[in-house]
């Protein structure tokens, strides 16, 4: 039996034990299965760990958080239910420090800063509007943001979010900041990038873990793209 090349273009175990699967997902791979019929990063790990470990029925493979299909990045995934539940608690009470690389095409005014807004999403064209006043559908949404340098003709931003809302950094950047993300045409960008992903990567997860309660930090190489040479080659 060969192994599954479920890693392919990019995809790499960043961190596994008994407990954890952390992943970088490459873009354009779901986290879980929607609608389209995809198959999902879930489902690839689900595979990996039945080969990995000979089991003779499914391998348990629990989400506790996701981020967007054109979004690269650190995904953790939870291999027992235990870790789950303690993950989903955690993630829901934001006990960990997110931290996103965003690439835009003009700097922020200003260079550092928190955003705070209201995000009404719109389900039926999967589209989120922040609104800088409170909005009786809105959920509070809140992110902290730093400019780290030119990087090319784009400008390479550090965000890190306090909540973690639907599209959050994608329309708290556009709609708030004026800086919509390099590629993102849904949320104002100019045009998409070539392979159809957005320059916006989940670079580094810090969080106790579950089980053990060790402190963790994991931070993921940036996607093998021409969009991020620049700030591969100055920020790393």
């Amino acid at each position: 039996m060969n192994r599954p090349n479920i890693w392919a273009e990019g995809r790499e175990i960043i961190f596994e034990d008994n407990h954890l699967l952390v992943i970088n997902k490459p873009a354009g791979l779901l986290v879980q299965g929607d609608a389209t019929g995809d198959e999902p990063l879930s489902k690839k790990a689900a595979e990996y760990l039945k080969f990995k470990y000979k089991k003779p029925g499914e391998a348990f493979v629990g989400v506790c958080h996701r981020i967007d299909r054109p979004v690269s990045g650190i995904v953790v995934l939870a291999k027992t239910s235990k870790a789950l539940s303690r993950l989903n608690e955690m993630f829901r009470d934001s006990l960990m420090t997110k931290t996103y690389w965003a690439l835009t095409g003009k700097p922020p005014v200003p260079e550092s800063g928190t955003l705070v807004h209201w995000l009404v999403k719109d389900t039926i064209r999967n589209v989120t509007k922040a609104y800088p006043e409170k909005h009786t559908q809105g959920l509070r949404s809140e992110l902290r943001y730093e400019l780290l340098g030119p990087a090319a003709n784009r400008f390479l931003l550090k965000i890190n979010p306090v909540t973690g809302r639907p599209h959050q950094i994608r329309t708290q950047l556009a709609n708030g900041l004026g800086t919509p993300i390099l590629g993102d045409v849904k949320y104002g960008y100019i045009a998409p990038l070539p392979d159809v992903s957005i320059a916006l990567h989940a670079r580094q997860l810090q969080l106790q873990h579950p089980v053990t309660k060790e402190a963790m930090t994991f931070v993921a190489p940036l996607p093998d793209a021409p969009h991020w040479d620049p700030a591969r080659e100055l920020y790393i």
